[in-house]
């Protein structure tokens, strides 16, 4: 298939891709099914064709160029669509129901997916699939084409997404009901002195901001395990094995271990949206299962152990045309 007028085709932009998702062309040509030496041949083409140099070459291997990445962004955006346009027309002949992928942090499979899952099968007769990961990869799950929206929270990019808000949430520490933290309107840093914690992994902001507020108090934290998704932290928590901190919106995932939560200070502040990927024209299903995720969040659709109130938005002129 020939792409406009640029005399581009679009197994060039596939082969180019994989060569760069994989980093060899012996590789790319593996998970291709074709030929090493069609590999590299797909590319020199696409070279040509372009009018400029996308890989140095040295022996038995070439090298991406600046060039080279900057075009995969756009080299993916454009796949995408066309994946989009494939399922779409398949769908259409074999009168199927559309599936619609929303990506988020498993977590989110506590509460609040269940919620937008039943909201979309009442009012479409639509199924969902439901892929996780963390925040980055939300983001990549979109941009690939493997996911329609997804449940993030800000900074992104504005030129690759789109998103509404859902909600924003301060700190939160949680623990087991009957432990003395109960008694307290909030959680500071000097409280935590001598308490277990359960913490998030070093690699994620929020660790740092913890524990420089502890260290700054002059208090060395007393870790007793690392998590590295939200979620796995609940367990040791309603356990009564330690305290952990986390924010509302998270918190509010753990309703059924019936764990309390109070404001923790100092605390850091959370922005989550509904995202996906820029320009993406919205189906009626799309637009429920957005609406949906939407008022998943709103404080009417919320129970648990929240305890400051999070702000849903309306989408009114925000709404994807």
């Amino acid at each position: 298939m020939e792409l406009l007028q640029s005399g581009l085709k679009l197994r060039q932009l596939q082969v180019f891709r994989q060569v760069l998702r994989t980093g060899s062309t012996r590789q790319a040509a593996a998970a291709l099914g074709i030929s090493q030496p069609a590999v590299s041949q797909h590319v020199k083409q696409l070279e040509a064709a372009l009018g400029i140099a996308l890989f140095e070459r040295s022996t038995n291997r070439i090298i991406p160029s600046r060039k080279a990445w900057e075009l995969l962004r756009n080299v993916e955006l454009a796949l995408t669509s066309m994946d989009r346009l494939e399922a779409s027309i398949f769908a259409i002949k074999n009168d199927e129901k559309q599936r619609i992928a929303i990506a988020a942090p498993a977590v989110f499979g506590f509460v609040t997916l269940p919620k937008v899952v039943a909201t979309i099968r009442s009012k479409t007769a639509s199924s969902v699939r439901s892929i996780s990961g963390n925040y980055e990869q939300v983001g990549e799950h979109i941009l690939s084409g493997r996911a329609d929206l997804g449940i993030s929270r800000l900074p992104l990019d504005p030129r690759l997404f789109e998103w509404a808000p859902i909600g924003s949430a301060h700190n939160v520490c949680i623990f087991h009901p009957k432990h003395r933290f109960s008694k307290k309107s909030c959680v500071e840093a000097h409280d935590l002195e001598g308490e277990q914690i359960v913490d998030i992994d070093p690699q994620f902001a929020s660790h740092q901001m913890n524990f420089n507020a502890l260290r700054f108090a002059g208090i060395e934290p007393d870790i007793l395990v690392e998590y590295d998704c939200n979620g796995y932290e609940v367990g040791f928590v309603s356990a009564g094995l330690g305290v952990s901190i986390t924010n509302e919106i998270i918190a509010r995932e753990y309703a059924a271990f019936e764990l309390e939560a109070k404001p923790v200070e100092p605390s850091a502040l959370y922005h989550y949206v509904a995202v996906w990927q820029k320009g993406r024209v919205f189906s009626n299903v799309l637009e429920v299962s957005l609406e949906a995720i939407l008022s998943a969040f709103h404080p009417a659709a919320q129970s648990g152990p929240a305890v400051l109130p999070i702000h849903a938005a309306a989408r009114g002129a925000d709404r994807p045309s």
